[in-house]
């Protein structure tokens, strides 16, 4: 008999702790922070530099500021990628590359069941109509249904690699490419990640990332647009500052005429940007702590026949924030869930780890309210009553995606913190195979 088998039935004969059972861990586990748990004295070192030199604006200032043109050059050479961006948040990402690819009213966007507001928000405030996609065991859209929604108005689709993982973005695309049609990455949730040894951002015409406190890395509020477009960066230029071109010495340029537009006031300052760098610098062994505990538990949940696994476009380009687990139906999955809490698999009130999907707030399309109710800023229905959008606007309540729906109310979502250690896992991997060998989940 193998050990694997030994523990199995050893952990179907113990009394689950949501039954009067002894949990497994009484401990809160870490906080889900993949970045701030990696910050140290080279962050505090590194931010000292911009105020001592009292140049916090990164045009100008007392002292010629270097540190966002820096990070900026070494973001785009670590993604391979031409140019980045930075940008005051990622939300201010979003909105700067829609502006610069020339998003507005009569127009539809594709957006995925499975997002975060912020994608929704970029396009409707720009008075664009999103148009939702189902998605696929990726947790990303699903190339066939973004077909199935292509009309004579879309000018593109956000394709957003959502929970550490890629989405199928070659499949996407291939699509996109051949319908002419853009395709903008949010990486916001994948920072770091690839496909086939491609980082997430480079196959689009242009990303978004975040930097603000959950991701990967931090400056508790940042982002940044990256593209190999020249043109369409100059464009995200002019669009995240006052609407020009500037200088070298960071004065405005008004002479252009195709460089003449409306701009966002998203830039990002030099005291940000010092704890970028530093930040950047360890986002690679941040990504490895986290794949390699979740590959751990997630090898040990092979031996459950009746639990699913996302399906991963590229393990190696994994960045193992997130695990996702998926049941054969609702009721099963929430049984899983509150017994797995109830073992102790939960972090501190101010953290969020071990959900059923559906509380997954607004990351769930339905969740949205203001989009589910076509709701806008100036009380008068903007952009859904706009004329150019007429024929246009789509219905976003429950059931508009039946896929994501179903995957929703079957699956868990359990953060894999940066700093787990090898008792933390050692104590998911226990909860797990108690709570899933006592519900029969051991059984095909």
């Amino acid at each position: 008999m193998s050990e694997q088998t030994t523990r199995t039935i050893e952990a179907r004969h113990e009394a689950l702790a949501i039954d009067g059972g002894r949990p497994v861990r009484v401990e809160p586990l870490p906080l889900e922070f993949p970045g701030i748990h990696h910050m140290d004295g080279e962050e505090i070192e590194a931010a000292l530099r911009p105020l001592r030199s009292r140049s916090l604006f990164r045009y100008y200032g007392v002292r010629a500021p270097e540190e966002v043109e820096a990070f900026e050059s070494e973001f785009a050479q670590f993604l391979g990628a031409s140019r980045a961006l930075a940008v005051s948040s990622g939300t201010g990402a979003l909105s700067t590359a829609l502006g610069a690819l020339g998003v507005g009213p009569g127009q539809e966007v594709i957006v995925p069941a499975y997002l975060w507001v912020s994608v929704v928000a970029a396009v409707v405030n720009q008075g664009a109509i999103p148009v939702l996609a189902d998605i696929d065991d990726t947790f990303g859209l699903n190339p066939v249904e973004v077909e199935r929604q292509i009309t004579a108005r879309t000018a593109g689709v956000i394709a957003v690699h959502m929970s550490g993982a890629p989405a199928d973005i070659r499949a996407l695309q291939s699509i996109c490419r051949r319908r002419g049609i853009f395709l903008l990455e949010d990486c916001a949730q994948c920072n770091g990640g690839s496909v086939g040894g491609q980082r997430v951002g480079t196959f689009g015409d242009m990303a978004a990332f975040s930097f603000q406190m959950n991701k990967n890395m931090t400056c508790g509020e940042g982002g940044c647009v990256v593209t190999n477009n020249s043109h369409l960066y100059e464009r995200a230029f002019a669009c995240h500052d006052l609407g020009y071109a500037r200088d070298e010495r960071g004065r405005l340029q008004v002479g252009d005429a195709e460089l003449c537009l409306w701009g966002k006031g998203y830039r990002l300052d030099e005291l940000r940007a010092s704890i970028l760098r530093v930040q950047l610098k360890k986002l690679p062994g941040v990504i490895a702590r986290m794949r390699r505990s979740k590959y751990r538990i997630r090898q040990a949940l092979e031996e459950f026949p009746g639990v699913g696994l996302r399906r991963i476009v590229d393990p190696q380009g994994d960045t193992g924030c997130f695990l996702i687990t998926t049941y054969p139906n609702p009721a099963i999955a929430r049984r899983v869930n509150q017994a797995l809490r109830a073992e102790g698999i939960v972090t501190s009130p101010q953290g969020v780890s071990n959900i059923v999907m559906t509380e997954w707030g607004l990351h769930i399309y339905y969740n949205i309210v203001s989009l589910v109710q076509k709701t806008g800023c100036d009380g008068r229905g903007f952009p859904w009553t706009l004329a150019e959008n007429a024929r246009l606007v789509r219905d976003y309540h429950k059931g508009v995606c039946p896929a994501a729906d179903s995957l929703f109310e079957r699956s868990i979502l359990l953060a894999i913190p940066s700093c787990l250690t090898e008792k933390d896992e050692d104590d998911i991997v226990r909860a797990f195979r108690k709570v899933l060998s006592a519900l029969g989940l051991n059984r095909g």
